[in-house]
Formats: C-alpha cells, sequence, structure tokens
C-alpha cells in the first residue's frame, strides 16, 4: 500500500484473497471490488471525497462470509452530477446488476441519493452514514471551485487532508484516519480534482419514490466533518428512516467501528429483504468467476494499487488466493478470529525484517525532507507569479486571492 511503510495486517490479508477489478466503461475506468455469492441483490458501498474501494474492506470481508454480496467501487472521474449517474448505470449494466442496495458515506451517501432520485427501479433500500442533502454551502466554502481542475495535486490533496480533524485520537479512531490518509496519497490530480467538483457542483436531492422505510441513517455521534445541520437536514427529510447512531467512531467508522458498523449494515439487509447465503460463501476459484459476474471484463490482477494515473491501461486480477472455508452464520466472530490470527501471524513473520524496516525508514525521512524542500520551492514560485498575473488580470484577482489564502492557511 502506497503512503505508508506498513498496512494493517487484515488489510494485507484482504487483498491477499479479494481480487481487485478495473474495467473501462465508455471513456470511464471504474476500480472494485465484487466478493460474495452472485445470486444475492449486492450492497454497493460508495466512498467519500477522501475513500477509495479499498476503505470498505472490512465490510468485504465481513459480510462476504456471513453469505452478503459486497461491492465497493471508487468514483470514477466523471465531472457533473448527471454524468456521475449515466456513468455508474452503464457500470452495473457492464457487471449484470440490475436491483441494488447502496451504502454511501459522505459524498457517496449524496451520489447515493442522487442515484435513487433519477433511477428509482433500481435501487432497494439506502443506508446513508454522514452525508447532506445538497452542495450549496460546500459551494459557498471552496470560491476557487472555477480553477480547481488547473490546481496542483499537492494543494488539492492538502485541501482535502485538512477537512479530517486533527488532534490525538483514540487508537482505533487514529488507526481510520491513519488508512484514509495512505489511500489519498494514491489518488491522482484528476481523481480529487474530479471528487471536489462533484461536492461543489450546484444540486439537491430531491423528494425520492423510495419508502422511508428502506433507508437507514447511521450517523456517529462524537464528530466529523459534515456540519451537524447538514445532517440533521437529512433526518428531517426521511423521518420514517431507521436510525442506527455510533457513539464514537469519528469520520470513518466502517474503521474505527467495523463490529458495529457490519451489525448495522447486516440487521438493515435482513430489514429490507435481502436474504444472506452462507452455504454458497467458496473460495476463489483461479479463473477469477468469484471476484466479478461479469464474463469478459476481468483480465489480470493490479500487482496492488498502482497509480491511477493509468486510466487507458485497465487491469484487473491476477492469481487469486483460496479462501478458507467457513461454517456458515453461526460463527459471527469466525472471521474476526481468523484476520487476528493472520495479523499475529503477520507481524511474528516479520520479527527478523526490523534492520530493513529502520533502513526503510530512514530512507522515508529523507524522501519526506526532499519532498518538504520541494513543495516549500513550489508554493515560493507560485506566490512570486501571483502578483504578475494579478497585475494582468485584476478584474479576476479575488478568487485567486482566496484560492492561495485557503491554501496555505493564510
Amino acid at each position: 500500500m502506497k503512503g505508508g511503510l506498513s498496512a494493517p495486517g487484515d488489510y494485507i490479508h484482504f487483498k491477499s484473497q479479494v481480487p481487485l477489478h478495473k474495467i473501462p466503461i465508455g471513456t470511464k475506468q471504474w476500480r472494485y471490488y465484487d466478493f460474495g455469492p452472485k445470486v444475492v441483490p449486492p450492497l454497493i458501498c460508495i466512498p467519500g471525497t477522501a475513500g477509495t474501494a479499498d476503505v470498505y474492506y472490512k465490510q468485504i470481508m465481513s459480510l462476504s462470509m456471513k453469505g452478503y454480496r459486497v461491492i465497493s467501487v471508487d468514483i470514477p472521474r466523471v465531472w457533473n452530477h448527471q454524468e456521475w449517474i449515466l456513468s455508474f448505470e452503464k457500470f452495473l449494466d457492464a457487471i449484470d446488476v440490475h436491483h441494488i442496495h447502496l451504502y454511501g458515506t459522505s459524498l457517496g451517501g449524496f451520489l447515493a441519493q442522487l442515484f435513487a432520485q433519477h433511477r428509482p427501479r433500481r435501487v432497494k433500500s439506502l443506508v446513508l452514514s454522514n452525508t447532506f442533502l445538497e452542495t450549496r454551502s460546500f459551494a459557498a466554502a471552496m470560491p476557487w471551485a472555477p480553477i480547481v481542475g488547473w490546481t496542483p495535486s499537492f494543494l488539492l490533496k492538502r485541501y482535502v487532508l485538512t477537512g479530517i480533524r486533527d488532534g490525538p485520537h483514540e487508537p482505533f479512531i487514529a488507526d481510520s484516519v491513519d488508512f484514509v490518509v495512505s489511500q489519498v496519497e494514491t489518488l491522482s490530480r484528476d481523481d480529487l480534482a474530479s471528487r471536489l467538483t462533484l461536492t461543489v457542483d450546484s444540486a439537491s436531492v430531491e423528494s425520492l419514490l423510495l419508502s422511508d422505510s428502506f433507508i437507514t441513517i447511521m450517523d456517529t455521534n462524537d464528530y466529523c466533518s459534515i456540519p451537524q445541520q447538514l445532517k440533521d437536514q437529512l433526518s428531517e427529510r426521511y423521518p420514517g428512516a431507521r436510525r442506527a447512531y455510533l457513539k464514537t467512531g469519528g469520520d470513518f467508522p466502517f474503521l474505527s467501528r467495523p463490529d458495529e458498523v457490519n451489525l448495522h449494515l447486516q440487521l438493515h439487509l435482513r430489514r429490507v429483504g435481502v436474504e444472506a447465503q452462507p452455504d454458497m460463501v467458496r473460495s476463489i476459484p483461479k479463473d477469477g468467476a468469484g471476484g466479478s459476474p461479469s464474463k469478459g471484463n476481468d483480465e489480470k490482477k493490479d500487482p496492488d494499487d498502482q497509480p491511477k494515473d493509468n486510466e487507458g491501461n485497465p487491469e484487473s486480477t491476477s492469481e487469486e488466493s483460496q479462501l478458507p472455508p467457513t461454517s456458515g452464520s453461526s460463527e459471527s466472530h469466525g472471521l474476526d478470529d481468523q484476520l487476528l490470527s493472520n495479523a499475529k501471524n503477520f507481524t511474528m513473520g516479520h520479527e527478523d525484517s526490523i534492520v530493513l524496516l529502520h533502513s526503510a525508514l530512514l530512507k522515508h525521512q529523507r524522501t519526506v525532507v526532499t519532498r518538504i524542500l520541494l513543495q516549500s520551492t513550489l508554493e515560493f514560485f507560485i506566490f512570486s507569479l501571483l502578483p504578475l498575473y494579478i497585475t494582468d488580470h485584476k478584474s479576476d484577482s479575488k478568487p485567486l486571492i482566496i484560492f492561495a489564502s485557503s491554501c496555505f492557511g493564510l
């Protein structure tokens, strides 16, 4: 995994067991995981601005072993909400999925509602977590949105990461933040620019044909980047929705409180009539059929997380290892025990590599110093050129000044 020296043991186990797919659909490339019995209507997880398909790995492993099908997707490079709706619909057609259940967090929850509004026959239920109904407040807080497509990658990453609460966290929340930050490092400039554009592009969710009884609102009560006022608006819009509040969990409860989130997701799926098929959980065949239902879309596996700038070179999964057999839903904690055991084995197996890790750490520190110097040089360069640009474009100077101030914390 990029962006850090090490990855969580259970994430390494996940990557060794669950195939990653990349398929081109039109001009877009979709990156996703698809795991679980194909006869079960899928739960599709859509991440927020800072997330990738990987952030839901704990839900994929846990729910799939209980007999549910889980699909986790990256938000593709789309630049308006209508393009998102059309692209997502083509993706569902390509993987031969018709009726879906959506779980969206933050921006992902907003996009899930928009799709349910415009394609009501396909969406059977919604799980919404720390999300919102309209983008007006985000557009007001980002006056430099018109030039987001020209903004350097490191400034976009800084802007996205400043939305994550800083400061001391309890260990599980701190780990969830570290994991998401490492995923942000894998995103390209176009990935970040398109997601920020979706966040500020003027739109709001209108009334849904979906009954409130098929909606679950799952929010954290400690803190998150979405203002409480926007979360309250969501609750008022769906008064009949089931509430599943988490006492703590921060911005990423699916990582910091996976047991609670997985339980609420399982209860939601049962409530809306999705029947799990634990007897159909089996090991992944070597031809990759266990990873995706589409026949012609799977080629070779991405060796890990390759840079997402290679959009024109779609890859899918390579050799897939076999999942250990499961005894069904009666062993609800069997997967957690297995992941913990694998994490311990992974740690013990690397005790002899301490010297190598120390060397890698020193190399990483030198790299960080170099990056800081390069970034400072670029910031100095940008500020040196701004007065010249403003002199020639006085009428357009205000957005640039606001942009520079928000990016550099002035």
